[in-house]
């Protein structure tokens, strides 16, 4: 019996920890996609590109991972900042369809781009030793680096919800969606409200490419690989709903954890079963803003 309390407290420790990941990485889509109405496919790609930079910062041997965490997710934001006021601005006009197929398209640059700098290898980011480290509780086994990241990507969520509910930034980029002409109208820049709002996104994305890859490693299929737990999470969270993405993440991380240990020859399929039972439910999401 204590054996299986065991296995379950440390599988709900790394169901929970991969929750965060994902919440991480899918937040900046829930965001973009959910609020500012554009369907960035290629968001998973700004998670590798960071991930990939802070790998070749740490591998030069001059930065360690928590210098090279701020570096690369700056760097990353710039690189979507760029692309945001020259390729996304003319993505803006069109259709979802044509959002799809370019977003897509850079995906497939980024990709190529990834294989040709870095090869085919799956590549992870050397923690520091004392992230390296286990502990034990009884005849529980805690990861210190899982813990880490529960604890890191719980401050990031509860910072952004503040931002969001209760900052002068947060109702611009409200009025900006809800009304962009009475949004003008009053003053508010909209195109730099969503400017700022896609970089941030960019570079949260960054983050948890960066600090995830002891879960997700990079390579180069990595924008693919990870759209779709990404795209689940915004659809079971509920577009536009940052809470819901929160819970969706942990949800579906603790789903997924539980499913590949317990039944491992179903694999991946468990994960996929619940979310099309949650969206049979609940098609607008199950924590989607009502």
């Amino acid at each position: 019996m204590l054996k299986v309390a065991a296995t379950v407290a440390a599988l709900a420790v790394d169901g929970v920890a991969y929750g965060m990941i994902l919440f991480l990485m899918s937040v900046g889509l829930t965001i973009t996609l959910g609020v500012m109405r554009i369907a960035n496919l290629a968001h998973c790609a700004f998670a590798m590109a960071g991930g990939y930079i802070a790998f070749a910062l740490v591998r030069s041997g001059y930065f360690s991972l928590f210098t090279a965490l701020p570096l690369a997710v700056a760097a990353t934001m710039l690189i979507g900042a760029g692309l945001e006021r020259s390729l996304y601005r003319w993505v803006y006009a069109t259709g979802q369809l044509g959002q799809i197929l370019m977003t897509i398209g850079l995906v497939f640059v980024v990709v190529a781009t990834a294989n040709l700098l870095f090869g085919s290898n799956l590549n992870a980011i050397a923690l520091p030793s004392w992230l390296s480290q286990t502990y034990f509780y009884g005849s529980v086994t805690i990861s210190a680096y899982r813990v880490f990241i529960i604890a890191v990507s719980t401050g990031i969520a509860g910072t952004l919800w503040a931002i969001l509910e209760f900052t002068d930034f947060g109702a611009r980029l409200r009025a900006a969606v809800d009304n962009p002409r009475m949004a003008r109208c009053v003053g508010i820049d909209v195109p730099r409200v969503f400017s700022i709002t896609f970089s941030v996104g960019c570079g949260l994305a960054a983050a948890a490419g960066i600090l995830g890859t002891q879960i997700m490693p990079l390579e180069p299929w990595y924008a693919l690989e990870y759209l779709v737990p990404v795209l689940m999470v915004v659809a079971v969270g509920g577009l536009g709903s940052l809470k819901g993405s929160f819970y969706a993440a942990l949800m579906l991380g603790v789903v997924d954890t539980f499913g590949r240990y317990y039944v491992p020859a179903a694999g991946a399929f468990i994960i996929y079963l619940a979310v099309l039972l949650l969206l049979l439910w609940r098609p607008q999401g199950v924590f989607a803003r009502v």
